[in-house]
């Protein structure tokens, strides 16, 4: 009889260890991501971060900058360009984009021709970014909760995915992380031809000022 009882204990811990460690019951899907969509829309400002694993058929290899809600942006981003990697410090104040490569000094382009590459301004666009991709996630199912966050499986559609990720054309199933106290996202990972990318947010509302390099 203490025997069984142990083996029923044994079994009951596993099962709570693997079922996340969130202590409790997880959200429906389409709730938290629709609570997630809104937290999203009101963000201010944030830091975003853009890495890839393997070989994957993106023109961005690598990315690390901060984002106002207002269209703003700096940092660096690291492009594939006619099979060679290329970084790239830029930012972006309204219309214009002041950028240089690992040598020379900045030159200028507009946001319009940055459209035609890669415009990490749009991750906080209300109708383009992080919160339109959330908004048209199809059949989300949280999986378990991770560090405080929601581990959500869902598929995005290619069309709204490829104004974040360029080089994306068909839909993707992907994961994304909710935090569960903000309903922020904090990560989306995308396994993709070849290889991976993962988006992460962070430093939501930080204060941020983005200005235009120093004339030379």
């Amino acid at each position: 009889m203490l025997r069984k009882l142990l083996l029923v204990v044994v079994l009951a811990l596993v099962s709570a260890c693997s079922s996340g460690g969130g202590g409790g019951e997880l959200p429906a899907g389409p709730d938290l991501l629709k609570k997630a969509t809104e937290a999203m829309k009101a963000v201010k400002s944030a830091s975003f971060s853009i890495a890839t694993e393997g070989k994957p058929k993106v023109p961005v290899k690598k990315a690390d900058g901060r984002l106002t809600s207002a269209g703003d942006a700096d940092g660096t981003i690291t492009l594939e360009v006619l099979g060679s990697l290329q970084e790239i410090t830029f930012a972006l104040v309204g219309d214009t984009v002041h950028f240089k490569g690992p040598t020379g000094g900045f030159q200028k382009m507009t946001r319009k021709d940055l459209a035609q590459l890669y415009d990490p301004s749009l991750i906080l666009d209300p109708s383009k970014g992080i919160a339109q991709l959330l908004g048209t996630a199809g059949d989300p199912r949280v999986e378990a909760e991770e560090n405080g966050a929601y581990r959500v499986a869902t598929a995005f559609s290619g069309q709204v995915l490829g104004a974040l990720v360029p080089g994306v054309t068909q839909g993707v199933n992907g994961k994304v992380w909710v935090d569960k106290a903000s309903s922020r996202l904090t990560k989306i990972e995308l396994p993709l031809q070849d290889g991976t990318v993962t988006v992460s947010l962070s430093d939501y509302d930080a204060p941020v000022t983005i200005t235009p390099p120093p004339a030379t």
